[in-house]
């Protein structure tokens, strides 16, 4: 059983996928299929904490935050709205956080690692500004008719537009990087 089976098999035992599909409307799919835009996601439900353990690693799951049984059943339910609603993103990039990962894996499948959507929880401003205008680069050229998916924290996502996120909420950010929706996906 591969990684993403022993996640997606997690979320079904955990009990939690009779929950609703999630609280996304049409109008918003009708957003990203006009394209132009990201859908920028913070990561599905995490066990409770805040930013990760000290001395975690990045290459060793087991010693970061990571996602709770209702985050998993969580990511499989955003997948299945996509798949509901027909919406094929043109990639996934995620952060290199496993909570980010996992959510990316569990929802879409596939995905990439983008280090300018790696937590700057305790980065210097320096750092964040860099990675902030390495997103609002990659977010100007996407073309109409596609849209990406970035799983990241929700310290980038309210460096890059101002907004906070819950975990498993979205935000759809067009080239100009203004927030055109909200989609909050219930744990």
């Amino acid at each position: 059983m591969n990684r993403r089976q022993t996640l997606q098999m997690m979320a079904l035992v955990s009990g939690h996928n009779a929950l609703p599909l999630l609280a996304a409307t049409p109008a918003l799919a009708a957003l990203l299929r006009a394209g132009n835009c990201a859908l920028v996601m913070r990561h599905a439900q995490t066990t409770a904490g805040i930013g990760d353990p000290p001395n975690f690693k990045l290459d060793q799951c087991s010693t970061q935050r990571n996602l709770s049984d209702e985050g998993r059943a969580q990511a499989v339910r955003i997948g299945q709205w996509f798949k509901a609603n027909q919406l094929q993103p043109r990639s996934v990039q995620t952060s290199p956080w496993c909570r980010c990962k996992d959510t990316a894996e569990l929802a879409f499948g596939k995905y990439t690692e983008l280090g300018a959507l790696a937590s700057t929880f305790d980065n210097n401003r320096v750092h964040q500004d860099t990675q902030t205008q390495a997103l609002r680069t990659r977010l100007a050229v996407i073309p109409a008719g596609q849209f990406e998916v970035w799983v990241t924290h929700q310290v980038n996502i309210s460096a890059l537009t101002g907004e906070p996120t819950s975990m498993g909420e979205a935000l759809i950010v067009n080239n100009q990087v203004r927030v055109l929706g909200r989609m909050a996906f219930a744990a």
